[in-house]
C-alpha cells in the first residue's frame, strides 16, 4: 500500500488546464480501465481458463463486484458505441432476463461457493437498463439475491435515462436496492441534440434528479460529452451552467471520439458539423473552470465530484480505485461480469462474453458459460496493472513502498521507462523524487499519457491508432 500523502487536488482551473502541455501530448492511447487494455485480449482464452479462475474465487471469502450489461435501447443515439440492441419488444428483454438468471446460476457453481457470495458493488449498465419492465427489473435482482448479498454501505449503481422516467421508476430502483444513478445527458442544446438523435428537456432531467433525492440515493452523476456535432464553447458552456444547477454530485465530461469506421451509427454524423480541435479546447478549458468555481474536484481523466462525495474522499484518503465500471470507492476486488459482451476481472484473469446476443445464448444453451475471449496476467502484468492504478487514481506512486510490497528495485525494474519519465519531467508532465512519481496539478488531465510509459503490451504492440485521444 502507497502511504504518501497525495498531493492536494483543489487547486484553481488554471494550474489544472494547461493548453501548450495538451496540444503537445493529446495523442491516442488506452482508456486504463484495465491493464494491459482489452484490445490485447485472445481467444486462446476460454471457458477453461475462466472456469479455473473462478474456482480461485471460490477460495477467497472476500467481496466481488457484480456488472450486468442491459443491451436494449428503445432509440438509437449517432455517437454511441456501446454494444446496443435497438428494440421496443419486451419479449425480448424478458427473454434475456431469463439467460441471465442461467448465467447468474452457473457462474455461482463454478465458485463452488456453499453460500451467498458477498457483494459491494453493483452496476447495471448498457445499452439502456432503465428499458426493462418493472416486473423484469424485479425479477433480476431477485435472481441476484438468489446467489449474492448486498452488504450494507456499498455502491449499487444504474444507468438511468431520462426520457423514459417515471417516479414510479425511481422509486422502484430505490426499493430493489439502488444507492446511485447515472444519468445520460451529453448536452442540452437542441441543434446538438437533434444532430445526434437524442431530445432531452432540461426539465425532464431535472425531475429525475429531484425523484432521485426524495427517495433517498446517495449520489447522482450526469454524463457529458465535449466535441459533438453542432457544439461551440459557448452552447457548452450554458449547457455546464445548467448541470452545475442540478448540483449532481458527480460529472463525467467525455471526449467524444468520432469514428465511423468502426462504430456505424456515427455514419450518420457529418464530420463537416464537429467542432474544431481549438474549440473542443475551449470547451474543455472553460468546462474546467466552471466546475472548479462550483467546487467540483478534478478525480481523474474525465471526473469530477463534490469534495463531500465519496468519490473525493476516497482519494483524498488514496482508497480510489478504478475498472470496467470505471472510479471506484471500494477496494480492489473480482469483478464478475453477466450479459451479452460484459467484461470480468476475476484472480489474474479478464474475461469477456460473446458480443452477440445469438451467441451467448447459443453457448448457455449447450451448458456453457459464454465466453467470448479473455487474458491471464503474468506477474509482470499485476506489478504494472498496480502501478498504472495508483498513477491513474492517486496521481502518485512512492517508490520505495511499492518496492517493498512486491519485492524488486522499481528503479532497476523499469529503468527504460524512467528514462521516458525524464524527459516528461522535461515536459513538465512528472516530477520525479528519488525515484518517487507525483503527477503535478498541470499533467493530471494527461495522467493517461504518464501511464503510457508503463504499458508493456502497447510499446510491444505499437497500435495507437485503435485509442481514442487522451482528451
Amino acid at each position: 500500500m502507497n502511504t504518501m500523502a497525495i498531493p492536494e487536488v483543489t487547486e484553481r482551473s488554471e494550474a489544472l488546464f494547461n493548453p501548450e502541455l495538451l496540444k503537445k501530448f493529446d495523442i491516442n492511447g488506452p482508456r486504463y480501465t484495465s491493464y494491459p487494455s482489452a484490445d490485447h485480449f485472445h481467444k486462446k482464452f476460454g471457458e477453461p481458463n475462466y472456469l479455473a479462475a473462478l474456482k480461485r474465487v471460490g477460495l477467497s471469502q472476500d467481496p466481488v463486484s457484480l456488472y450486468f450489461h442491459i443491451p436494449f435501447c428503445a432509440n438509437i443515439c449517432y455517437y454511441c458505441g456501446c454494444n446496443k440492441i435497438i428494440t421496443k419488444d419486451h419479449a425480448r428483454s424478458a427473454k434475456y432476463i431469463d439467460y441471465l438468471a442461467k448465467e447468474i446460476k452457473m457462474v455461482h457453481q463454478a465458485i463452488g461457493a456453499q453460500k451467498k457470495i458477498p457483494v459491494t458493488q453493483l452496476h447495471w449498465g448498457g445499452g439502456t437498463p432503465t428499458f426493462l419492465s418493472h416486473t423484469e427489473m424485479t425479477e433480476l435482482m431477485d435472481h441476484i439475491h438468489q446467489y449474492f448479498d448486498l452488504l450494507p454501505g456499498g455502491e449499487y449503481s444504474i444507468e438511468i435515462d431520462p426520457r423514459r422516467i417515471t417516479e414510479e421508476d425511481i422509486a422502484l430502483l430505490a426499493k430493489l436496492g439502488f444507492n446511485r444513478i447515472s444519468l445520460g445527458v451529453q448536452d442540452f442544446n437542441s441543434a446538438v441534440q437533434e444532430a445526434i438523435h437524442r431530445i432531452q428537456s432540461i426539465e425532464e432531467t431535472l425531475a429525475v434528479m429531484n425523484w432521485s433525492r426524495k427517495y433517498g440515493f446517495q449520489s447522482r452523476s450526469i454524463d457529458l460529452i465535449y466535441g459533438l456535432p453542432k457544439q461551440t464553447p459557448q452552447s457548452f458552456k450554458q449547457t455546464i451552467d445548467r448541470v452545475i444547477e442540478m448540483a449532481p454530485e458527480r460529472v463525467s465530461v467525455y471526449n467524444y471520439a468520432h469514428l465511423p469506421h468502426i462504430f456505424k451509427p456515427q455514419r450518420r454524423i457529418s464530420a463537416a458539423d464537429l467542432p474544431s480541435s481549438a474549440d473542443k479546447l475551449d470547451m474543455l478549458s472553460n468546462t474546467i473552470s466552471q466546475l472548479a468555481d462550483a467546487d467540483y474536484v478534478f478525480i481523474g481523466m474525465d471526473h469530477f465530484a463534490k469534495p463531500d462525495d465519496a468519490l473525493a474522499i476516497a482519494q483524498k484518503e488514496r482508497r480510489l480505485h478504478r475498472n470496467f465500471q470505471g472510479y471506484s470507492t471500494q477496494a480492489e476486488c473480482d469483478l464478475l461480469a453477466f450479459g451479452v459482451s460484459s467484461i470480468g476481472k476475476v484472480s489474474d484473469c479478464y474475461s469477456q462474453n460473446m458480443k452477440t446476443i445469438d451467441e451467448y445464448y447459443g453457448a448457455i444453451d449447450h451448458g456453457h458459460l459464454p465466453v467470448l475471449r479473455g487474458l491471464k496476467l503474468n506477474q509482470d502484468d499485476l506489478i504494472r496493472r498496480e502501478l498504472i492504478g495508483e498513477l491513474m487514481c492517486q496521481f502518485s506512486l512512492d517508490a520505495k513502498s511499492f518496492s517493498g510490497s512486491h519485492d524488486i528495485n522499481l528503479p532497476e525494474y523499469f529503468a527504460k521507462e524512467y528514462q521516458e519519465l525524464k524527459a516528461l519531467e522535461d515536459a513538465g508532465l512528472v516530477v520525479l523524487n528519488d525515484y518517487d512519481i507525483n503527477v503535478p496539478i498541470k499533467g493530471r488531465l494527461l495522467a493517461r499519457r504518464v501511464a503510457m510509459v508503463f504499458d508493456r503490451h502497447l510499446r510491444e504492440s505499437k497500435a495507437l491508432g485503435i485509442y481514442s485521444k487522451v482528451l
